[in-house]
Order: C-alpha cells, then structure tokens, then sequence
C-alpha cells in the first residue's frame, strides 16, 4: 500500500491529536479558577480578528475586556493575563509531546539519509566497500551546549516524557492526569540554575537518549554493513560544553569542571551496571557468571564508593567484556552475543567520559592573562620571559612563546583570572588521568584572530608541567575579518616547527571551529555562511598542502539566523573543496529537546548527519562544485547583502530599538540560564558585548527574525534591476549550497509576523526604521517566491510549515500579552507619576512571555 503524504500524516496524528487533547486541557481546573481555560480560545479569537483588522497589541487585549469581562479591576486583567501566559505555556508543551510522539509516523525512519537507505543505495550502486572504508574513518561529533533559553526544569522534562507514552499508546486516562499534573507543577525557577545544574540537565538528555540511540546505530552499522566484524571506529562521539566553557559563561569554575566530570563518569558507570546486570540475567552459564559478577561489583564500587574503591579503567572493562566474549563465541555457540556486543560498543562509545568536556576561553582573556603571567614570572625572576618580552615584535613574541619552557603554579597569581585560567588547564589533565584521555581533550580559543592567540594558548598549556601535551589547540574564527585571514594564521601555524611537532603527535589532525552565530550578527545571513564556505575552502586547502587532516567544527545555533534550520541538507551540499571526514557541530538549548529529545528524533538526526557526510563521499558530488559564473554571483550577493546589514546595523536607531522595543533586557532577568546576556558588565548596550543568542533571540520575539534575512531581498534587488536575475536562478538552480540557505532564510520568514508590531510605525521615534526592516521583509519574500517559482513560503516542506503554523498560532496571544506588556511599559516610563509596583508586574509579564515562545520556535536563539 503507498506511504500517505507526510503533509497527511501529519494532519492527522498531530494535528487532529492536538485539538482533541488540547480540548481536555483547556477544560482543566489547574486552580480555583475554572474559567481560565474557557476563555483562552475567545481571546485567541479576538487576536485573530483583531491582527486581521489592523488592530495594535494593547486595542486588542483592551477590546478582549470589554468583550468578556464586566468591568474588572486591574488585579483581576493582570490575574488573567499571567494565567492565559500559565495555560499557553502548557499548550506548547502538549503539542511538542504530541509531535514527539507521532515523530516515527510523520517521518519515514527508513527515509532518505537513514541508515537503511544508504546501505541499500550503496549495495545497488555497488559501492558497498567504499561505504566501509568511509564508515571507518568518519565520524560525527554533536556537543550539547546549554544557553539562556534551556529552561525547562527536570519535573517538567519528566511529565513530557511520560506524556510522550501515553499519546503513543492513546491512555486517555493517563493523559488526563498527566495534564492537570502539568497544570500544578511550576514551570520557572525561582533561583537562576548554576552552571552545573546545567550540565545536570543536560546529561539527562545523554543518558535517557543518546545512550541508546547511539549505540543502536553502531550495532546497526556493524551487523548490517560490516556483518558482524569489528569496526576500528567509534563513529559518534558526544561533546560536552557545561562545565568547561568558560567564555560561553563567567560562573564556570575549576571546580565546576571537575565536578561536572565527575557527574559525566558516575553517570556513565551506573549506565553500565544496570546493562551489566540485565547480561547477569541472560548469562548464567559456565563460569561466566563469576566473570561478570567481578566486573558488576567493579562498577557499583567505582560509582558508589568512588574515593575508596580500587579504580577501574576503561581498558580493565573492556578486556573483561571481550574475554566473556571470546568464551561466549567457542563454548557457547553465541548465545546472547548480540546483548553482550551492544555492551561492548557501548563502551567503544563512551569509554568512562560519557562526552568530552571542551575548555572555551575568549583570546583577548589569554591575553590579559599572559601579561599578568609575563610580569610575574619577571618579577619573581622566574627566568621563563625576557624581560623586555611585552615591547617585542609579535613575530618575536611568537618566537618567544615557541620555546618557552617552565612550570607555573596557579596559586602565585593574585589575579582571578590567570589564576583560574591556569587551573582549567591543570583540570584538563586531572580529568584525563581519571576519565581517560577522551575525556577533556580540547581547548578552543573564541574570537581568534591571529597566530599569536592560538600560540599564547599552546605556551600556556605547557607551561602547566604539560611538555607533550595530549590536548588539541582549537582557533574559534567567528567574524567575517577573522574568517578572511583563517587560512593565513594556520598556515603560519603549520610553519612554525613547534606546533607543527604538536600537530605529529596529535596524528597530523588539526580541528577548526567557525562561528556561524557571531558571523550573522556581524556580518548578515549570506556573508556569515558564505564567508565560513569560503574559509573551509582554504582551510582545505592549505591544511592538504602540510598533509594536516583539518576537521571543522560548527558553532552552531537552532535558528536559521545562527547556522540553524536544516542542518543535514547543509552538510550534504558542501561538495570536494571542503574536508567532510567528521561532522561536528554544536547543538543547543531546545534544538537538543526538538532534534534528539526522544530516541526516535535523536537516532533519526543522528542517521542523516551521517547519511549527510556519506551523500558528500559516495555521490559525485563534483556537482556541489562552484563554476566561475555561480561563484561570481555567489560572492557578489554576499557583498551586497553584507554591506545592507552593515549599514542597517549602523543606523543610529538600532541599538536604542533593540534596548526600547524588544525583550532584550529580559534575557537577562529570566532565571532560565546561569550566563548573562552580555558579555561585558558596562551599563550601556554595546554591539561588541551583546551575546548572539539574546539578539538572535529578541528579534525572534519580535516577530521580525531579521538575521535570518536582512539584506538577502537588497542583494537579488541589484540582480534583478540589472536585468541579471537569471544568473541567481542558475545559481539557485546548480548550487545545493545556496538552495539550503535560501530554503533556511524562507524558515526564518515563515516565523516572522509584521502585524504584531506594525503599531511601531506609528512611533515618532521608530516609526521610520520599523519600516526599513518592514520593506526588507517584503522585498525578500517577493523575490525569493520570484526565484523559487512557489507562491507560499517552504511550500517544499508542506508538513515543516504547518508545524511552524501550529505553533505560531499557539503562542499568538502570548505575544499579543507581551507587545501590550512592553507598550505598557514605555507609557509608565514616560510618565511622571509611575508607581514602580505596575512597572514591576508589566516586566514580570514580558520575562514570563518569554518562555511559552522560546519553546514553541524550537529553535528561537
């Protein structure tokens, strides 16, 4: 029987699902109040309407009282309204359960990209021994990294998952109880998380999902494509930034990364246990009942009484698992082999580091810091610098910083910071003697501009008693400048005799990140991912020239503003110019819940990252290629768009928009991360300081998303003035490149919504630059439906649209809350006889909003 259209199965199993139990919802009692629920949809409907007539925010919610209520007081509107904001959220929560769960429904698990398929297109293409060697030296790498917007506290995490069941299995009963246990449980933090309850959160997500989803994928590969053999490759490797991202967060300490390593190895010991005493159950012949019990009793001591018990290795373990395997295989005909290999490869994965914990510090910090340590080891005569060090030439100080040789201790330094700088790199060594070498491997410098910042962060690793160090050196090259220079700094790099012995020993493999978040907030939409294409292209090549396998790693965030959108179409579009030997990307906030929250989204995504990197290796993907022509109107687009976004960012009213009109400054008071909003502690708003998640962020909130397409409509303009547009069709048409950024831009219009905001136009003040982004916007979606022949946005991706419609419609009136919340504000500012308890329950309104929206865009920052 054919497979029904994805647009159909999504309509029915979660659309008509969704009205069904939203029906139930709405109908709960959550607290004395009954009437919450019922008026919600009537609000709803005065939005609908309202928006449709040209209505503001504040008319609106004005007209809504007028309508329903008989003249309430101020506490009973701002009652309702915090209640409307409490069912919207619950709302959101229940559709992303009902989503969830259809998830195996709604998307063919033996699609296109999945394992399945490119074993099957391999085998009928005969290319099945070139799908081997690739499986054999590829990998992919996600790293879950938590960001102002992973909110969602552990009991509500619980109830999603329980809920995800329940729909699965139609138990209305418990559905029904599940959702008046979502009604009462607190979704908010009273306190801001630390960093490790951060990390906490996120290795849930490690253990209840990639534990199992990752390992379901090797055994797959290994029985399916290598037919039992073993596979010298661990293919998925988890990264891990709570705890060790000092730059992505100031409140991380040395003894947050120690102890978040900690959590990672108990984590994944007690994840062994449990699977070693479910083998316990299985094997209960010969003598290899004792065999398992010692490795069982290891376990528990490691995890239980870690300080006191006798320290198991990795190596230990698996020597262990693969003599009970030897014994299984020649006296026991195999029997329950395939449990005990599933261990096995558990182990490959995940050695006793679950993830690896990446160190992150910005290079003007190494700077400061190497001064600090200059003039003290000076002072001290310590005889490491010269003392004229700080008046040498950089190409000198390199030199310096080459041979430099001694060992530091932290504790001389009376600045914070060089201290602690230090005590990470001393903490990177502690995790690898107790975790394994995997453990904490790599330490990426952000904001890297030149040789000079990788090679104060080379001197200082060894100058930690660390000679050979076993660790990896990461450049984060993020602003357009800094990605036009990459190829020249790692060249000097491969040059230098020093690193280059560094890089012999590390096995000739040198692992780039590039930046895409900071890349758009600096440089536009087209020019950030163009700009990083064209530094892989010469990373590429000059790392091929010194025989250095380069590996790039994406910093990546969920919207398409910040490298998001369709992630996989993106890696299977790069072409032969950039190395595809591993895939790593860093994956956040709620695109971890979206993509690999449930083991059937997580082993899905997992797949086409891999079915991504195999497309780029045994497809001719010459056809990714560039000819001169595509190339010219690629770059040139870039250009102009690139100087459209400059120049939009330079209007005098974009920073004081932003600070007035949005919800940025409620980032910051929203206890749903533990990092600021900003990087420096300066007052004043400035460009440099501002994260790219709160500005990515409150533009999304804003309804406009203008990273994601601010000046894209002003580049195709130019073509078609010229009478040139058919030079962007061919380009649109050849470049699978361009054709995923044009189909991710379409995203971020599709979650845009004018109407909202359109009263700013009014504004003395803003008026006239809220139609600048207005008329952008039109500007875009006309030509981009010119270039692409579609009369509706992603009208490609039926199913990805009416998700997105679903949701936006879900989140209307929370907006419409938040708009009239902010407009309510402004007033009280301007007026002379403010009483600070309304301004105080209006800001609390706009921080509240936040949330319910942040998760129902999936991926908002």
């Amino acid at each position: 029987m054919a497979r029904k259209p994805k647009i159909e199965r999504f309509n029915e199993n979660v659309l008509a699902k969704y009205q069904i139990y939203n029906s139930i919802l709405i109908t709960l009692p959550f607290d004395t109040v009954t009437k919450t629920g019922v008026l919600l949809p009537l609000f709803k409907e005065v939005c609908e309407k309202g928006y449709e007539e040209h209505k503001n925010p504040t008319e609106i919610v004005e007209n809504f009282f007028t309508l329903y209520q008989d003249n309430p007081s101020e506490k009973e509107r701002h009652d309702l309204l915090f209640r409307f904001i409490q069912y919207i959220e619950r709302q959101v929560v229940l559709f992303d359960a009902i989503e969830d769960a259809a998830f195996p429904v709604v998307n063919n698990m033996d699609g296109r990209g999945t394992l399945r398929s490119i074993k099957e297109e391999a085998q009928a293409k005969g290319q099945l021994d070139e799908l081997k060697e690739y499986l054999r030296r590829f990998k992919i790498r996600p790293t879950l990294t938590a960001h102002p917007t992973q909110f969602y506290p552990g009991t509500v995490l619980g109830i999603i998952h329980d809920l995800d069941d329940a729909i699965r299995n139609n138990d209305l009963s418990e559905i029904k109880k599940l959702l008046a246990q979502l009604g009462k449980t607190a979704f908010f933090k009273k306190e801001k998380p630390t960093p490790y309850d951060e990390a906490v959160s996120l290795i849930w997500y490690l253990e209840n999902v990639f534990y199992h989803s990752a390992s379901k994928i090797y055994n797959y590969v290994q029985q399916n494509i290598f037919e039992g053999e073993d596979l010298d490759n661990d293919l998925i490797n988890l990264g891990f930034w709570p705890g060790g991202d000092r730059d992505g967060n100031p409140f991380v300490t040395t003894e947050t990364t120690l102890k978040v390593a900690k959590r990672l190895r108990k984590t994944i010991l007690i994840n062994y246990y449990r699977d070693i005493r479910e083998l316990k159950r299985r094997i209960t012949f010969g003598n290899l009942q004792d065999k398992i019990t010692v490795l069982e009793n290891a376990l528990y001591d490691n995890f239980y009484y870690a300080k006191t018990a006798e320290p198991l290795s990795v190596e230990t373990l698996m020597n262990g698992l693969l003599e009970i395997k030897e014994e299984l295989i020649s006296e026991h005909q195999s029997l329950f082999l395939e449990e005990l290999q599933d261990l096995i490869n558990k182990v490959k994965i995940f050695g006793f580091h679950f993830g690896t914990l990446d160190i992150r510090q910005d290079s003007r910090v190494h700077h400061k810091v190497l001064t600090e340590i200059v003039n003290k080891t000076i002072e001290l005569d310590l005889g490491i610098f010269p003392d004229n060090y700080m008046s040498l030439s950089e190409e000198e100080q390199i030199n310096v910083l080459s041979n430099v040789s001694g060992k530091l201790d932290p504790s001389i330094f009376e600045e914070d910071m060089a201290r602690a700088t230090l005590e990470s790199i001393y903490a990177i060594k502690t995790i690898q003697l107790k975790n394994g070498e995997r453990a904490a491997n790599r330490y990426i410098i952000s904001n890297n501009g030149n040789e000079l910042n990788v090679m104060e962060t080379f001197a200082m690793i060894r100058l930690c008693d660390w000679e050979l160090p076993s660790v990896d050196v990461i450049p984060l090259f993020e602003t357009v400048p800094d990605l036009k220079v990459a190829h020249q700094v790692m060249e000097s790099l491969y040059s230098n005799p020093v690193y280059m012995e560094h890089l012999k020993r590390r096995g000739m493999k040198q692992t780039i990140m590039l930046g895409f978040s900071d890349g758009t907030k600096d440089g536009g939409y087209l020019m950030a991912n163009w700009g990083i294409f064209k530094a892989k292209e010469e990373l590429t090549e000059v790392s091929r020239k010194y025989d250095v396998k380069v590996v790039f790693f994406d910093g990546r965030g969920g919207p398409p503003a910040r490298g998001g959108g369709n992630t996989n179409q993106f890696y299977a579009s790069l072409g032969p110019t950039v190395e595809d030997e591993e895939i790593q990307l860093t994956v956040q906030g709620q695109t971890i819940s979206s993509n690999f929250g449930t083991l059937d989204s997580c082993q899905y995504n997992l797949e086409q990252l891999l079915g991504a990197g195999v497309e780029n290796e045994l497809t001719n993907n010459e056809s990714n290629l560039f000819s001169v022509e595509n190339k010219e109107t690629m770059q040139e687009l870039a250009d102009i768009s690139y100087q459209t976004y400059v120049d939009f960012k330079n209007h005098p009213k974009f920073l004081p928009y932003l600070e007035h009109m949005s919800t940025l400054k409620y980032y910051g008071k929203a206890n749903i991360g533990s990092r600021p909003s900003k990087r420096s502690k300066s007052a004043t708003l400035d460009f440099g300081d501002l994260r790219a998640i709160p500005f990515v962020g409150s533009w999304s909130q804003l309804k406009q998303n203008v990273p994601g397409f601010y000046g894209v409509g002003t580049a195709l303009k130019v073509f078609e003035d010229r009478g040139e547009f058919d030079k962007v069709t061919s380009l649109y048409k050849d470049s699978a490149f361009f054709r995923a950024l044009i189909g991710n831009s379409m995203m971020s219009l599709t979650k845009s919504f004018f109407e909202l905001t359109s009263y700013m136009k009014e504004n003395k003040e803003y008026g006239a630059f809220w139609d600048v982004i207005h008329n952008e916007y039109l500007l875009t979606k006309r030509l981009l439906f010119k270039l692409t022949g579609y009369s509706e946005l992603m009208q490609n991706e039926p199913a990805g649209k009416a998700s997105i419609d679903i949701r936006e419609n879900i989140v209307l009136p929370l907006l419409t809350i938040q708009q009239y919340a902010l407009k309510k504000i402004q007033e009280l500012n301007q007026s002379q006889k403010t009483d600070p308890k309304d301004l105080e329950i209006y800001e609390k309104m706009v921080t509240r909003s936040l949330f319910g929206n942040i998760n129902a865009s999936r991926n908002s920052a």
